[in-house]
């Protein structure tokens, strides 16, 4: 009897050692863990931060350069973002463009009217297919004193066929009998307009381009954009590129004169959406 005590007390022993084994393996695993995700939260604290001071930075150097007697409007998620609006500011300040076109109207065109303003010179051109954001921006240029500056087209989405895929793209008719461009922003349509929704801006408005105009696409990193760089390059062997450090990301495209091959190859037609 006294031999089986002693096994069973052995058992017992053996058991709870290996639970108390079990249970520090546990443990070790959730301290392992909760390290690990305190130095992500830690890291990620340190990118949000970094890039929130980037975004105030700019914004404060953005109002600074071009001394806005208004606020301006809300930034950054569906609007532009400070840096790039800073981005685009100091090239036409430095390029001085007599055309400057954009895809989609907003918080840059406030900026390039403002810009085009100090330098006495030039005109901005928003193709916009949402009438409320067309009468917002509208009114926000009233608001700064801009409206002699800068237009903004009503410009619905229509069919656009390129190379056998449909998208949908700005009724652009508004711009006949204007350019050639100096400067072209790519901010517009939405993304989920349609898969590579401003892909078709190359197609439409680059053979309009002047000699070294320069293109600026927004929201650059996003998957789409970076393909439809890719093709636009393709299409356009003479582009140069040139990526900022933005929020967003930022490619600018710079280029020649178009040629003839370009033109009459890739300006297709628009027709009316079903």
């Amino acid at each position: 009897m006294h031999e089986v005590l002693t096994l069973l007390n052995f058992a017992v022993v053996v058991i709870a050692l290996g639970g108390m084994m079990v249970l520090l393996h546990k443990t070790r695993r959730i301290h392992l863990k909760l390290f690990a995700f305190e130095d992500e939260i830690r890291a990620l604290r340190t990118t949000d931060s970094v890039n929130l001071y980037r975004q105030v930075q700019a914004l404060i150097e953005l109002r600074d350069l071009l001394q806005f007697v208004a606020p301006l409007p809300p930034l950054r998620f569906w609007a532009a973002s400070p840096d790039f609006l800073l981005v685009i500011a100091r090239h036409a300040l430095a390029s001085r463009p007599k055309i400057i076109v954009e895809c989609s109207s907003g918080s840059s065109t406030l900026v390039l009217a403002q810009v085009i303003c100090h330098s006495g010179v030039g005109h901005v051109y928003s193709l916009e297919h949402d009438p409320t954001y067309a009468e917002e921006t509208r009114s926000l240029l009233a608001d700064h004193d801009l409206q002699d500056w800068a237009t903004v087209i009503d410009a619905p989405l229509m069919t656009l066929t390129i190379s056998g895929e449909h998208y949908n793209w700005y009724d652009d008719a508004g711009l006949a009998g204007i350019g050639p461009i100096d400067m072209l922003v790519i901010d517009g349509p939405p993304f989920n307009t349609n898969p590579l929704a401003r892909y078709p801006a190359g197609a439409r408005l680059f053979p309009r381009l002047a000699p070294k105009a320069a293109v600026f696409l927004d929201d650059a990193a996003r998957p789409d954009e970076t393909q439809a760089v890719a093709r636009w390059m393709e299409t356009f062997p003479e582009m140069k590129h040139h990526t900022f450090v933005c929020e967003k990301g930022c490619v600018r495209l710079t280029m020649g004169h178009p040629t003839e091959r370009h033109i009459n190859t890739e300006f297709p037609s628009l027709t009316s959406a079903p």
